[in-house]
């Protein structure tokens, strides 16, 4: 797990609002200055046994300790310890915390709980964790297609391809790697400021955050749902309408790196309606409420309508009877899923005004589109014949 914060310890009021991050924008300037050479100015301790000072400025991992403390707000009695820890502190997620708890390493009024035990309300929270950090992401030189930008935000049209975080076999070529080249100052935020992902061959509109406070106002957002996600997606088949997919997506019981809708699974909402009709395709615009991994490939997928291209979910190639040698070309030498997040609106961390923005497609997938609709032009005028 890389490291995500550093000089300062995050705690939380009774309120459960964060009230601790005064040394963020110090290390963001010492960051920028490249002043910030000292392991030691980190708040974040080495852990016993660690390789001290060596740590996120050596060639190997090395381990830190993290503290967080807090107070679980009175109104969250009933919740489950590890989904509340969740929400006091947002930057972790919630399979952090469970680690944590079943390692010992959270403790709610100096017991270590459960992960299922639930929260009363007013407990005072504690957590020292060991991370392991890395070495650095290294920023480099790499397209970045920037739709808007200021102090705040920033927001990319991510090419299909390309990897949004580094990962294993993906330190490099990512598009945190990019965003740190134009912005080396983001190396101070959790994910450099990265909220929300698209999956590598997705491509269209992410947000990145540039100051702390930005991190959690948008993370806020989308916790809340008001963060608007529009994608555009081919689908194999013809729709006869739009609807609502709700239905909860965890990981598949047996393939363990997809996605299936599982009862136990974490709720997933998707909202669909019909653009365009084709032969044996439908151009839909989905709209999430929820953004659980692989959630339109999964949802549309479990419709028996999987995207085109899709090497996970989509099954075989389909070609509609007397396909276009364009359209037939076209659908082959598609090898990604179909699919492009074309709208994203928020609201401003900083002003709250509402803000839109929209981009088109790559231009394969606007070939795909263009193929469709001379195949469908095509057989109209035979049949009118």
């Amino acid at each position: 797990m890389s490291l995500l914060f550093e000089g300062v310890i995050v705690t939380r009021d009774r309120a459960g609002r964060s009230c601790a991050f005064r040394h963020y924008e110090q290390i963001r300037q010492q960051r920028q200055n490249g002043s910030m050479n000292d392991p030691g100015n980190d708040s974040l301790h080495d852990a016993p046994g660690g390789s001290g000072g060596g740590g996120r400025h050596g060639t190997g991992p090395s381990s830190r300790v993290l503290h967080l403390q807090g107070v679980f707000p009175r109104d969250w009695a009933g919740e489950r310890v590890d989904k509340a820890l969740a929400r006091l502190f947002p930057q972790y997620s919630r399979a952090a915390f469970q680690g944590w708890i079943r390692s010992g390493q959270v403790r709610v009024e100096g017991i270590v709980p459960r992960r299922r035990d639930k929260v009363r309300g007013g407990e005072a929270v504690e957590v020292r964790a060991a991370l392991a950090v890395e070495t650095p992401w290294r920023a480099q030189d790499l397209p970045l297609e920037i739709v808007y930008e200021d102090e705040s935000v920033l927001v990319v049209n991510k090419p299909p391809g390309v990897v949004v975080h580094p990962g294993a076999g993906n330190r490099e070529g990512t598009l945190l790697n990019a965003l740190l080249h134009h912005d080396p100052g983001l190396a101070a935020l959790p994910r450099a400021g990265i909220v929300h992902r698209l999956d590598k061959d997705t491509s269209g509109l992410l947000v990145v955050a540039r100051s702390l406070a930005a991190c959690h106002r948008l993370a806020a957002q989308i916790r809340r749902r008001c963060f608007q996600r529009e994608y555009l997606a081919v689908v194999c088949g013809v729709m006869t309408g739009g609807g609502t997919v709700e239905a909860p997506i965890g990981r598949h019981p047996v393939q363990r790196t997809r996605m299936a809708v599982r009862e136990g699974g974490r709720a997933a909402v998707s909202h669909y309606r019909v653009l365009e009709r084709f032969r044996a395709h439908t151009l839909i615009r989905v709209t999430l409420e929820t953004g659980r991994t692989h959630q339109i490939r999964v949802h549309m997928a479990h419709l028996r309508h999987p995207l085109v291209g899709d090497p996970v979910y989509g099954g075989r190639l389909r070609l509609p009877p007397a396909c276009a040698p364009a359209l037939a070309t076209a659908l082959r030498a598609f090898r990604r899923q179909a699919l492009h997040a074309a709208r994203l609106c928020i609201a401003h961390p900083d002003s709250g005004e509402a803000l839109c923005w929209e981009v088109t497609p790559p231009s394969e997938m606007a070939d795909l589109l263009a193929a469709l609709r001379d195949d469908l032009t095509v057989h109209a005028k035979e049949a009118s014949r």
